[in-house]
């Protein structure tokens, strides 16, 4: 046994949160608590952690999780479960590490020889995605997501939709399977219309077709279409997700390991989801931390569906101006880890989450990182509009 000696996190571009524990025995593991335009927020989430678990047994990873959640007496949310992710994943990489194996072997070992995963396309305000599919072709995958829309009105014109039908006909023309992200911001009154627009298309599922707080809602729009229905990224906890299992309104579930309480959690999500005949496609438009422990949980999770991955996603190229470009492959010592073939990842060889970490690029990153913000829509009349 060995106490935790310090827990550090560090700002890196293009929007990410790493953080990095150390224990008493010289062993470290990384972490991320990435909550996208939400960085500062989370800092100050991790700083209170860190005054209370520096010199807890760094081996005791349930405990710590549960000392975190039930002894802070207000649970839940996106920030509080954020910073418990970042330290969970390290945790569980700390472990591993000091055992030299895959963190798989920590989970029960492999269901599956390799990964299925997709890329993003598209954008925002999606637009040539012909073009963009035939690239994603080209290095390896077989299916994308795209927004299904740019930002809409409550209420707004039918023929706003006809785009989406289109774009989903031009990347499935391509040979690519494709999911659909309503990204929550599309209301009843377009939702279902869309929906109807794109079932005789066949798109892999829908994301979010509206808002995760409006469960009764997603019942009654599960029941008017035959597309998958998938949510989770705005799912904090098993708490969260107990409804929509319970009503049979979704058919995938994409928990987020840096949303919803790193490993610890995401596994006893995948396991209540298996009770329900419900798929696992965890949630990942974010840095090379998150994506390996996803992997890791990939590996291990019998009902796990496909993964994503931000390799190339449009957010990793808003840096500031003649910062580059940083994307999953700047922050990791080998490269090959994430490399797409046929659709799939490889297993990883490396022990622990299977990447090591360049820690002098992130020092070296962090010292003058800004926090990234979320980005801002507005309706024709000033309005604010979902992101």
């Amino acid at each position: 046994m060995a106490k935790i000696t310090s827990i550090e996190y560090f700002r890196v571009l293009p929007r990410w949160l790493f953080v990095k524990v150390a224990s008493e025995d010289g062993q470290y593991g990384w972490g991320e608590s990435t909550l996208e335009g939400h960085t500062e927020a989370i800092e100050g989430s991790l700083d209170e952690l860190i005054g209370r678990f520096v010199g807890y047994e760094a081996d005791d990873i349930e405990h710590i999780w549960q000392t975190a959640w039930r002894l802070g007496f207000y649970r839940g949310g996106a920030v509080f479960m954020s910073a418990i992710s970042g330290i969970d994943i390290a945790l569980w990489d700390l472990k591993a590490r000091k055992l030299k194996v895959p963190l798989y072997s920590l989970l029960g070992g492999k269901v599956r020889s390799r990964v299925a995963v997709y890329a993003w396309i598209g954008g925002d305000r999606p637009s040539d995605v012909e073009e963009q599919a035939k690239q994603r072709k080209a290095q390896g995958f077989t299916t994308v997501k795209m927004n299904a829309t740019g930002d809409l009105g409550w209420l707004d014109s039918p023929s706003a939709l006809q785009s989406s039908v289109e774009r989903l006909k031009a990347v499935k023309a391509v040979g690519l399977d494709a999911g659909l992200d309503f990204h929550g911001r599309i209301h009843k009154p377009m939702a279902k219309q869309l929906a109807k627009l794109l079932e005789p298309h066949q798109p892999l599922f829908i994301e979010e077709p509206l808002l995760s707080e409006h469960p009764e809602a997603i019942k009654h729009f599960s029941q008017q279409t035959t597309i998958p229905i998938a949510l989770g990224e705005r799912l904090y906890h098993r708490w969260d997700i107990k409804q929509f299992l319970e009503a049979s309104s979704i058919d995938i579930l994409q928990p987020d390991i840096s949303h919803c309480g790193g490993v610890s959690e995401i596994r006893r999500i995948a396991a209540m989801c298996e009770a329900y005949d419900v798929g696992l496609a965890p949630h990942c438009p974010l840095g090379p931390i998150a994506l390996a422990a996803s992997i890791q949980v990939a590996l291990s999770t019998p009902n796990f569906v496909i993964q994503e991955m931000s390799l190339g996603i449009h957010y990793n190229k808003m840096t500031p101006p003649g910062a580059g470009t940083y994307d999953l492959n700047n922050y990791v010592k080998d490269t090959t880890v994430f490399e797409v073939n046929e659709g799939y990842v490889k297993v990883p060889t490396g022990v622990g989450i299977g990447i090591e970490v360049d820690e002098a690029e992130v020092r070296r990153v962090s010292k003058d990182c800004k926090a990234w913000r979320c980005l801002e829509f507005h309706g024709p009349d000033g309005a604010v509009r979902e992101w």
